[in-house]
Formats: structure tokens, sequence, C-alpha cells
């Protein structure tokens, strides 16, 4: 049974609910003062909340999917799997592993609900390999657009999330595919993986000093493998990068230090300085150029700003990082750009995520371009 199984959760609900039960039960024979009894008392006892821990950390990772399996949850590496077919041109770094449809209402045919694609992706430059989905539109399968480009943004979750996460929680092509509807965006490819590209340590989308070359890989690999195989162009205009969280972080700084490889970023909940903790290990090694690099409101106060459009968002209650958000927008400088969504309240969760996505792919897609 699967980490994320309906039954893993019913069991272990089942199981601390007759832990508790039982102790209840047992209680009267275990209150002498006998070794035995001691024992038992607290055999029980912590078995009893092991069990209630487990139910409760269960029902947390059903609703944020911090973990999609028990190998992702053990930190252990998992196959990146065996090849379908082909990926939808001839992108001979991104191979296709399995196809689902998009999950929207309505038929299930992709030039209606759109398609969403696991591939496998092969960094040429950083020579990373990871696994993404890449939803395309229901207008990527209609004849009338065999010949057009898509927009197309890199969406990238926090840490230690998982890929499933945009889709499942977060409802990223759902939301893309009602907008595009109501002729609220244009359709846009939507390319979402998480940025842990070296599971389970976080590496806060930095190119580490003889470690995995992560911000090479996302803000070059990603887009230039992706328009090969699929129909976008590698061009600025044609490519955004979102994220929230740790994602938000990354997708601020890869837009900012690559306008020549992208126009737009938005950063949800972002936070401007790369984390050190015991989950990054020693990201600079002693490089205090590196780390500066890597800190958002020093960069925008001594390095040239490209011509990027950036959103960043926060809330008046329920968020940290309103202060340094307002201190970003402060700093935003021309030819750069910066807009905001700040929410009276929310706090650094789904539900607070999923109300800015909306309006921020509306305004993503406002300012990228497939032609």
């Amino acid at each position: 049974m699967g980490l994320t199984s309906r039954k893993v959760l019913v069991l272990a609900v089942v199981l601390a609910v007759a832990l508790f039960v039982l102790t209840v039960w047992l209680w009267p024979r275990l209150s002498r003062r006998t070794p035995r009894a001691v024992a038992g008392r607290v055999g029980v006892l912590a078995a009893t909340q092991v069990s209630i821990f487990a139910a409760v950390a269960l029902v947390a990772n059903q609703y944020f999917l911090f973990y999609g399996t028990w190998g992702d949850l053990f930190g252990q590496e998992q196959p990146l799997g065996a090849v379908v077919g082909p990926a939808a041109a001839d992108g001979k770094n991104v191979t296709v592993m399995d196809t689902q449809h998009a999950p929207v209402p309505g038929s299930r045919q992709p030039s209606v609900s759109g398609q969403i694609q696991k591939i496998a992706l092969s960094g040429r430059k950083s020579g990373i390999d990871s696994t993404a989905y890449v939803y395309l539109p229901p207008q990527y399968f209609q004849p009338q657009f065999k010949r057009q480009r898509f927009p197309a943004a890199v969406v990238l979750t926090g840490y230690p999330g998982v890929a499933e996460n945009l889709i499942k929680g977060l409802n990223y092509p759902t939301t893309a595919w009602q907008l595009a509807k109501a002729d609220k965006m244009q359709p846009m490819i939507l390319v979402m993986l998480r940025p842990t590209v070296a599971p389970p340590r976080d590496t806060e989308c930095v190119d580490i000093p003889g470690g995995p070359q992560t911000e090479t890989f996302l803000a070059e690999d990603v887009p230039t493998e992706v328009s090969r195989a699929y129909r976008v162009k590698n061009v600025p205009r044609s490519w955004g990068v979102i994220g929230n969280s740790t994602g938000g972080y990354c997708a601020l700084k890869i837009a900012m230090r690559h306008p020549e490889r992208f126009s737009v970023g938005v950063g949800l909940s972002a936070y401007y300085k790369a984390a050190e903790d015991p989950t990054t290990g020693d990201l600079f090694h002693g490089d205090d150029r590196l780390r500066n690099r890597s800190d958002l409101l020093w960069s925008l106060d001594n390095l040239p700003q490209g011509e990027s459009s950036l959103l960043v968002t926060s809330s008046r209650t329920g968020e940290r990082n309103l202060a340094d958000t307002e201190t970003f927008i402060s700093k935003v400088k021309a030819p750069s750009q910066v807009s905001s969504i700040i929410l009276p309240s929310g706090a650094h969760n789904f539900n607070t995520w999923r109300r800015e996505i909306p309006p921020a792919l509306v305004w993503m897609s406002g300012r990228l371009s497939g032609a």
C-alpha cells in the first residue's frame, strides 16, 4: 500500500483508536508498582502516542503531499522508470514515461481536456537527470493549432514537496484549463517539478561547488530541452517561472539572474535568501560571492537588474515574509518591474497559494508570448 493510499490512512486511524481503547482497558491491570506493570504502562502509552502521531502525520501528508512514496519519505533515490513513448517532437533528452488526462470535467480526449505527460529530462549542461510533469493544453492537440507555438512556465514546488503537489494539491493544470476556457489567460504549457533534484538534500537552486548544478539545470537545461521536445520557443518572452515557498525563492532568483532565458518570475510566499541548515549542507563552501548572489535583496542593491517582470505575494496576517516582501518591492528598479498580491490574511499553506495561483497565472499569461 502506497504512502498516500486511503487504506494506509484508515489502517493508521483504526490502529490508533484500538490502542487507545486497549490502554484504557488495561490501565487498571497496569496500575501496580511492579517493574512489569511500569513497563506495561510505558509500552502502551508509547505505542498509543506513536500511532496517534503517525495518523496525524498521514492526514497532513494527504493534504499537503509532502512525500509521494515510502521511498521519497525515507530519502531513497527512485528510478526514473521505463520509457513509454517518444516526446512530442525530437527532444532526445526528453522521454515520456507516462500520460494521463488533465483532471478537468468532460471528455478525456487530449483535444478537450489537455494532457499531462510524465517525462524524464536529462540536463546536458548540468549533468542532472530528473522527472517532471508537462501539462499540454487542449489547443496543443487541436488541428487548427498544429503549427502554433505556446508560451511555457516552469512550476516549482516547495521543499520537501513532490511534483504531484502541483497537480493534486495546487491544481495548476485544472486552474490553467479553467482560466483559458474562460478566456482569462492564453493556453500555456506547464513544466511541473520540484527544485529538489538531489533528494533528500535541499539545494536551494544553487550551483553547489563540486555538487549538484541545480541552478544550471532549472535555468538552462529545462527550457532548452523542453523547447526541443515541444512547440515552445527557447526565447525569454516565451518562458516564465513560478513557485511557492522554496520554489518561490527559486523562481525569483532564476528570473532575476537569467533574463536571457525567462522574462517573468513569480514567487508565492517566497523568501529572499538561500536557507543554510542541516537539510542544505554546505552550499557555498565559504565563498561569500556565491552566498551574496543567492541573497535576492543584496542582488537588487549590488547587481544590474535585467528586463524581468516579477510578481511577489504575501499577507498582512499569517505570513512571515511580509516585511522582506515590501523591502524587495522597494528595491526593484527599471528595467525590472514588480507587481504584488498582498492578502489581508493567509498562512504559509496550500489554501493561501490556491487563492494566489489564478491571478498569478493570468498576470503571467499577459506577459508571455508563444510567437
